[in-house]
């Protein structure tokens, strides 16, 4: 992602692919590190130039953009193996309650004319000797599956999905957030808890934000760190 970002501020194109064998410094949301041995994955990162669009419901679609990057991501995981994964609020792809894919992005010159996202990939492909915390909820496509899979056709997948999926956001961010919701089962009916609250998800708007049932109301989440209770 860094390389990504040096690209972007000098320039470079919308849909210029920076992918790594390995990372010696992934990182995740908030900081955490996103484990990646080598040959174990996909770890790739896109840079995206958004159009501010604004959808049919009168919001812009730029907050959408990564709901719209983990439709896609799952899309192409889907067409390249046959593997189906639910996604959670915001960026997780899961199979079951074991991460399989997770999503990074990150803005530069946001509301400029030179403004791009940096979307970050990673995709576990196959069982690593991953740290004892990690592997305890981790799996990988050739783990579910049983057998290998090709990293360069899934790759070629998913960048096919991913460009798919985010010119749609540009034309149609219905369409988008219809997807996301159908492949989300945990956004309705699962416990959540937060900054010392609780409550249960109730969907997402359309802006993109998590709703929350507490008993006394209903929040929007944006941002911040969630416990879920999946079964």
């Amino acid at each position: 992602m860094d390389t990504a970002a040096e690209l972007a501020h000098n320039g470079a194109a919308n849909g210029v692919v920076v992918a790594a064998e390995h990372q010696t410094a992934g990182r995740g949301r908030r900081g955490t590190n996103w484990v990646s041995p080598p040959g174990a994955g996909l770890y790739f990162s896109v840079i995206v130039r958004p159009v501010v669009a604004v959808a049919k419901t009168g919001h812009s679609t730029l907050p959408l953009l990564t709901l719209a990057a983990g439709v896609g991501v799952r899309d192409g995981i889907a067409a390249a193996s046959g593997l189906r994964a639910d996604l959670k609020w915001p960026n997780d792809l899961l199979v079951g309650r074991r991460k399989l894919a997770g999503i990074l992005a990150e803005g530069i010159a946001i509301g400029s004319p030179q403004q791009s996202v940096i979307v970050g990939v990673g995709v576990n492909i196959q069982p690593a000797a991953y740290p004892a915390d990690v592997a305890a909820r981790a799996t990988s496509i050739a783990g579910e599956l049983g057998r290998p899979i090709d990293r360069e056709v899934l790759l070629d997948a998913i960048l096919d999905a991913l460009s798919s999926r985010l010119a749609a956001l540009d034309q149609n961010a219905g369409d988008i957030l219809l997807a996301w919701r159908a492949a989300s089962p945990s956004a309705t009916g699962t416990r959540v808890e937060w900054d010392g609250r609780v409550g249960v998800t109730a969907g997402i708007d359309n802006t993109g934000a998590l709703l929350v049932k507490t008993s006394s109301d209903v929040e929007r989440i944006i941002a911040g760190e969630l416990h879920w209770q999946l079964e």
